[in-house]
């Protein structure tokens, strides 16, 4: 759902949005942060009301690319600076780069387990799959990302030559 849905949404059916009923921040308090409106974080910005925000920001650092974090991007953007507005844009841009951290360790633990798997060594690996060592070991200590593309090349090149030490292992055997 989009952001200009959600708009909508809020607004009384056959009512244009100026003359809609607001619904009161009581009765979205009840709710999840990620089930309320953006009519309803615009609202709670304007409060003074840090339990308020703090249920915002536990929002955010659930999903930091989901819909909340993109409503109090808008919100952000688009309204007067709130007194809380610095240290919400803070904790967007703090959690999204927690988040891409993760996802960059994450990565790299699965290129050194392909690797493992192969029984290659780092530069021959390298070699293999097309790109220099430098950049493969970069891979595998997370300061940078393969491509999809080249994550294929790799699990490939990974399966390829497990298969074939596990055919040599049969055959000694």
């Amino acid at each position: 759902m989009t952001l200009a849905a959600d708009a909508r949404r809020d607004s009384d059916a056959g009512r244009p949005a100026a003359t809609a009923r607001r619904r009161p921040m009581a009765e979205v308090d009840s709710r999840p942060v990620e089930f309320w409106p953006t009519s309803s974080i615009r609202a709670a910005l304007d409060t003074d009301d840090l339990s308020v925000w703090q249920r915002i920001v536990v929002a955010i650092k659930r999903d930091p690319y989901g819909r909340t974090a993109r409503q109090v991007e808008e919100v952000l953007e688009t309204a007067q600076p709130y007194g809380v507005s610095k240290a919400l844009a803070e904790v967007l841009v703090r959690t999204r780069e927690h988040l891409e951290a993760n996802e960059r360790a994450e990565v790299s633990r699965h290129v050194r387990l392909l690797l493992e798997r192969s029984g290659l060594g780092p530069q021959e690996f390298a070699s293999r799959i097309g790109v220099p060592t430098a950049q493969f070991n970069a891979y595998l200590d997370g300061s940078a990302n393969p491509a999809a593309s080249l994550m294929i090349r790799i699990r490939r090149l990974s399966d390829r030559f497990a298969k074939m030490r596990s055919e040599r292992a049969g055959q000694s055997g």
